[in-house]
């Protein structure tokens, strides 16, 4: 599998799209013009010398604490750039129960997510530049082969915040309810 595909989901220019097609010769991404928004593949292609069970967080990901309404908080890892946003969760056997993965964009947008090589059952949340939760997943279920459903929100997003299902039920997580937290200095 080309170095390109691991880029691929988060690839965007000028509001084109990046799709993972596999047969294009450009490893496998097509650019598709137009006003839907790019997808994020929360899991995307193995790593070479990467092992599955992988419960780890990505080395380079900085671990921010996220706290919600009710005072709860978690640590999540920061997927802000076009390579961790790729990477997401994928192939990752478990992901406990006060733990996440916050993805961080460029822009507002109704990013779209997939769970291809998501080996875990997540909850989404997509937050507005102002931190308030637009959308809301629950137990989005894992997807190990092609066509994976695609998952977005209904209102531009500048994160999304991928969490272990049944947290938003346990946190009473909803629409219009504001999550606290600050970004690491890039």
């Amino acid at each position: 599998m080309s170095a390109h595909r691991v880029f691929a989901a988060a690839f965007f220019l000028s509001g084109a799209l990046a799709s993972i097609s596999g047969n294009d010769s450009f490893g496998g991404v097509t650019l598709v013009g137009g006003p839907p928004p790019p997808r994020v593949q929360s899991s995307q292609t193995k790593p070479e010398g990467e092992t599955s069970g992988r419960t780890r967080p990505i080395a380079d990901a900085p671990l921010i604490t996220i706290t919600f309404p009710t005072g709860a908080r978690i640590l999540a890892e920061v997927a802000d750039n076009p390579v961790k946003r790729s990477r997401g969760l994928m192939f990752r056997e478990q992901l406990a129960s006060n733990t996440g993965m916050l993805f961080v964009f460029e822009e507002a947008g109704a990013w779209s997510f997939w769970m291809k090589n998501t080996n875990v059952v997540l909850d989404i949340l997509w937050l507005g530049a102002d931190k308030r939760i637009v959308h809301v997943e629950e137990n989005v279920p894992a997807c190990k082969r092609d066509p994976c459903p695609e998952y977005k929100p209904n209102k531009d997003a500048l994160y999304a915040l991928e969490l272990p299902a049944g947290s938003v039920k346990r946190e009473k997580l909803a629409k219009g309810m504001k999550l606290e937290f600050t970004l690491p200095p890039r």
